[in-house]
């Protein structure tokens, strides 16, 4: 690409900056937690019909999806469960296909008195966009939106069809991206602008989501002795567990693309609640585990693992009950994806003036869909987010701006310019 483009183009994101904030405050300020969705994807379907593009509203199905590779069981009802995609198609052909996915789906915001301000009312102060969802993963989302109005306004248009998808349900299951692959959507190449922190993501961790659920005997604490305490009894438990992680923390264990990290795998007991009376020893205690897996590590066998350790550890109790819900996600590492991570380093280095790192993630993204089970290379590149899943969520906005100028001169690339 020659130089005056790229210019045009990296000056294209910058007049429309200050509109890309707004957009991204009024998707912040969209609650848009599990099952709440429906004003952040309104407010995505309206800017991507703002751009022309044709767009693909659908309720997910959780019976056509739950055959499918890569399906996570799922316990909240799907109605009103919506994906968003806008479709771009060229006048003519010329270039490559892309996909730009990203989801609008956010964690939890805990504690509220914990923020410096309201999570849901987007506040920017030295730099930062402060809010839940601003890092992960709004701001991204808005860059693949305004890496496409810059094209426009530098009187370009992709030379390629492109498809921009919104997703649901990447913070749980990931079956949002899973719908799209199931929709029929494929391309030459994605590319997920998770926060990143400019960096491309080698390999990424596959996650399990576990509720272990440990049966007691109930009795008056006059008489605890005759009782079997549910709640107590879960320590253990955990203790083998975390014996687990060590062992597959363990260099020896460890996958290729992690073993520089001194400890990949996190086991992370994310929720707990037992009994029924403070006077009564409890009967039952339940606690949820986040597992992580290596890529190439099978479920099945990871899983076996797991069950072997718990019931093992809780041979003595009166009752252990082991069940999934959520993630039942694979790892993926990024293979056969030269020609895009190639331009991806020139854009990346023509906003930045230095190279692309590539470094692997403890943590899962919707890439796996796209890389595993449509043989699709998918690139996970984003801005720079901190305390993310945390208090004070934050996206650094000038970051954000350099991943919009490297994402429009990507798809410029990698699909080729027709006029607008």
């Amino acid at each position: 690409m020659d130089s005056e483009l790229s210019t045009r183009i990296m000056k294209a994101v910058d007049a429309n900056f200050d509109r890309q904030i707004a957009f991204l405050s009024a998707l912040v300020a969209c609650p848009s937690l599990r099952g709440r969705e429906q004003s952040a994807q309104d407010l995505m379907a309206e800017a991507m019909g703002g751009l022309g593009l044709a767009i693909d509203r659908w309720e997910m199905d959780a019976d056509r999806l739950r055959a499918l590779p890569g399906f996570s069981p799922v316990e909240t009802p799907y109605a009103e469960a919506v994906n968003i995609a806008g479709v771009h198609r060229p006048q003519r052909r010329k270039g490559r296909s892309l996909i730009l996915n990203g989801h609008v789906d956010v964690v939890p915001a805990g504690p509220l008195d914990k923020w410096t301000s309201p999570p849901f009312s987007a506040r920017v102060e030295d730099g930062w966009m402060y809010g839940r969802g601003a890092a992960d993963m709004k701001g991204g989302v808005s860059a693949m939106i305004y890496a496409l109005e810059a094209l426009r306004s530098a009187g370009g248009s992709p030379a390629a069809e492109v498809c921009v998808q919104s997703v649901i349900e990447e913070e749980c299951t990931g079956n949002g991206a899973l719908a799209c692959v199931a929709r029929g959507y494929r391309a030459d190449a994605v590319l997920i602008p998770e926060p990143r922190g400019e960096a491309v993501t080698s390999a990424q961790l596959g996650v399990m989501w576990l509720r272990i659920t440990v049966r007691g005997r109930p009795a008056h604490v006059r008489e605890a002795e005759i009782g079997a305490n549910a709640i107590e009894a879960v320590f253990p438990l955990l203790q083998a567990l975390h014996r687990l992680e060590d062992a597959w923390n363990a260099p020896e264990r460890r996958h290729p693309a992690f073993a520089a990290l001194p400890h990949p795998v996190n086991f992370n007991v994310g929720r707990i609640k037992g009994g029924d009376w403070p006077s009564s020893v409890p009967a039952w205690c339940t606690f949820e585990v986040r597992v992580a897996v290596y890529p190439g590590q099978p479920l099945a066998e990871a899983q076996a693992e797991i069950e072997a350790c718990l019931r093992e550890a809780g041979a003595g109790l009166g009752g252990l009950d082991i069940a999934y819900h959520g993630f039942m996600a694979e790892g993926y590492e990024l293979t056969g994806a030269d020609d895009a991570l190639g331009a991806l380093e020139r854009a990346h280095r023509a906003v930045n003036d230095a190279p692309l790192a590539s470094v692997p993630t403890t943590a899962c993204t919707d890439a796996r869909f796209y890389g595993l089970y449509g043989g699709m290379p998918s690139l996970v590149y984003g801005p720079k987010g901190a305390a993310i899943h945390g208090f004070d969520e934050r996206l650094d906005l000038e970051s954000l701006r350099r991943v919009t100028q490297s994402m429009a001169l990507f798809i410029a690339e990698w699909c080729g310019l027709e006029a607008a």
